[in-house]
């Protein structure tokens, strides 16, 4: 069954431009505010940053689902995407405050870390899943550049608290893997997943 129209459950103004380079028309399918999105992304003990990411990436394609259902919304596929960066193992997720973007950022410091995004298109055909894994070198920062770039606003409400194509971008020496997987969507990845559920574009 091929499809023309995509839902895609994600707030993130990323995603969206992503999905328009991609030349893919879509309708936001946002939660209700009733739903309580939070509580997916909930860290379980002991669970690795790999498992982690590819089970709220899959949580979050089920409550859509669920969403599109009781909104008696037309069948078409649904894609939702959720990236985590992560350090020697530690899930680093939006900042809780200032404070705890600048402990991210001077952890980041100088080291490689990891970036994994999960993709997941729920159609009639079920459930597919990718995983974009890439490694992101910051080099060294000074104290005033971290309360600098805090200071901008633009770590809060961002995984590891940085957005790649904003003004972090100064800090990154080397990335291996994806730049459109940091940004939040890989979108080799998320292309190969919508043709396979019909998706025409």
């Amino acid at each position: 069954m091929t499809h023309n129209l995509l839902y895609l459950a994600s707030q993130s103004p990323r995603r969206r431009e992503l999905l328009t380079q991609l030349g893919v028309s879509y309708e936001l399918l946002l939660a209700d505010a009733g739903e309580d999105a939070e509580a997916l992304e909930a860290v379980l003990p002991g669970e690795s940053p790999d498992a982690y990411v590819q089970r709220v990436c899959a949580l979050k394609a089920d409550a859509a689902l669920q969403r599109r259902i009781r909104r008696a919304l037309p069948d078409a596929p649904i894609l939702t995407s959720d990236t985590t960066v992560c350090r020697d193992g530690e899930i680093l997720g939006k900042p809780a405050d200032v404070t705890d973007a600048v402990r991210m950022l001077s952890a980041l410091s100088g080291t490689t870390h990891r970036v994994l995004t999960a993709v997941t298109v729920v159609s009639g055909q079920g459930q597919r899943h990718a995983l974009s894994i890439s490694h992101v070198t910051f080099r060294a920062m000074t104290a005033a550049e971290i309360d600098a770039y805090v200071a901008s606003g633009e770590p809060l409400g961002k995984a590891g608290a940085y957005g790649i194509q904003g003004r972090a971008a100064e800090f990154v020496e080397r990335i291996d893997g994806s730049y459109s997987g940091i940004m939040g969507l890989p979108l080799f990845e998320t292309a190969a997943l919508l043709r396979e559920a019909g998706l025409r574009f």
